[in-house]
Formats: C-alpha cells, sequence, structure tokens
C-alpha cells in the first residue's frame, strides 16, 4: 500500500457533524462511524488532532443575538466544545484508539489543560488528541482555533470535515448550477467571500502557508482517501 501523502493533520468536524439525522445533541452511531474512520487512519501511522465545534448544542453568535451577552454565548460554546469532545473521546476508545483531550480552559477533573509540548508528545505516541474549547477566549471561532491549533502542532495540513464535496462559487444548497472549485488560494477564499473558513482563520492559514483541504465526511471512506492523496475535495493553498 502507498504511504499516507500527510503525516501529521489537524481534522476539523463541526458540532453538526456529530449530530447526523437529529435535531440537537451527539447521533452516538455518527460518532462511532467517525471514530472508525479516524481509528483506521491513525492506524497507518498518521498522526491525528481534532478540533471539534459546538454547534449541535448551541452557537455564541445566534445565542448572543437572541439576547444573551457575547461572552457567556461564547463561554456557553466553549462548554458545548468539551461535551461533544468527550463524546468523540469515548467512541474512539470504543475503536481501539488512545485518545486525550486537551481544552484551552481548565477543567482537571475531565481534560488535560492544552499545552503544546504536551499535545504533541502524546500524538508521536500514537494518540488522537481532541482540542477542545476553542481557543479558551470569546470572540473567536472553533475555525479559528483549528487554525491556531494547527500551526502550533506543526500539522501538515487542515482537513475541514463538511456535508459537501468541497468548495463553491455558491451555496449548492441553495443554487442549483453553483459550481465546485477544485483548488483556490486563500486570496480568492477572502475576496470572494467563500464559505470555507471565518476570516480569521483564512488569514492565519494564508500567513503561515498551511494548507486546508475541504471535503465530504458523509462519504464513508472519504477520510482514509485524502489523507492517501486523492483529489478529494477542494484545496485551499498559496
Amino acid at each position: 500500500m502507498s504511504e499516507p501523502a500527510f503525516r501529521r493533520i489537524l481534522l476539523k468536524l463541526s458540532g453538526e457533524a456529530l449530530m447526523g439525522g437529529r435535531g440537537f445533541g451527539v447521533d452516538p452511531a455518527v460518532a462511532s462511524r467517525i471514530a472508525s474512520e479516524v481509528s483506521e487512519i491513525q492506524q497507518m501511522s498518521v498522526q491525528v488532532a481534532v478540533v471539534v465545534g459546538g454547534g449541535n448544542f448551541i452557537r455564541g453568535v445566534a445565542a448572543s443575538q437572541n439576547g444573551i451577552d457575547r461572552v457567556v454565548a461564547d463561554n456557553m460554546g466553549m462548554l458545548a466544545t468539551i461535551i461533544n469532545a468527550l463524546a468523540l473521546q469515548d467512541a474512539l476508545e470504543k475503536a481501539g484508539s488512545p485518545t486525550r483531550v486537551m481544552t484551552a480552559l481548565e477543567i482537571r477533573e475531565i481534560a488535560e489543560p492544552f499545552i503544546r509540548r504536551r499535545a504533541i508528545r502524546h500524538l508521536e505516541k500514537g494518540r488522537t488528541v481532541l482540542l477542545a474549547a476553542g481557543t479558551g477566549n470569546p470572540y473567536f471561532s472553533t475555525d479559528t482555533a483549528a487554525a491556531l491549533r494547527a500551526m502550533e502542532i506543526k500539522a501538515d495540513v487542515i482537513l475541514k470535515a463538511t456535508k459537501v464535496d468541497g468548495v463553491y462559487d455558491a451555496d449548492p444548497a441553495k443554487v442549483a448550477d453553483a459550481k465546485k472549485i477544485s483548488k483556490i488560494n486563500y486570496l480568492d477564499v477572502l475576496s470572494r467571500g467563500l464559505a470555507v473558513m471565518d476570516t480569521t482563520a483564512i488569514s492565519l492559514c494564508m500567513d503561515n502557508r498551511l494548507p486546508i483541504i475541504v471535503f465530504n465526511l458523509t462519504v464513508p471512506g472519504n477520510l482514509k482517501r485524502v489523507v492517501m492523496g486523492e483529489k478529494v475535495g477542494s484545496l485551499v493553498a498559496a
């Protein structure tokens, strides 16, 4: 079998990815499927870190628009990401993958604090590292947290898992003739306002020349295909 294209990856999962067909919370069957795919690539000696969102429970921006103070709402969102990380940890360990949950907020009883060198050491020992609570600061999204953590752990690439098969010039759910873009540079993403990641995250990746691959996680085996270097999804690069 050919070698993986990447040695160390950061997988960005939305909270909605764990929700499946439910309207709220975590679907254990979906978490189990994602865990089995992550476990499969980990067994190929690929080091995996995961940043997970919390949108299946609460979104800070949406909650603040409904009257909750923005800082409070963002703190609630960070706690939601910890719930998702624990759910994914349970699924991963049932799939046979050793894991560590590391959080930007200190909750010693259930997770380790994020310490960069310790996170890298866990990866080197073959553990999946689940990075929760975003950056630990309000007003920053989990997209920005993914870009920041990817650079801190020196990941080769960010794999942005979505429900569509790449980047489109318009929302394919709303525009019937939306066209897929196989490769695009950071500046075009910013200037065209494409919904890849938020502008802070894209700018961080651009400044540090960190590639992003956007792919459809709902297709079984896609994660492995991306890691093996197959042309799946869309590439955002310099």
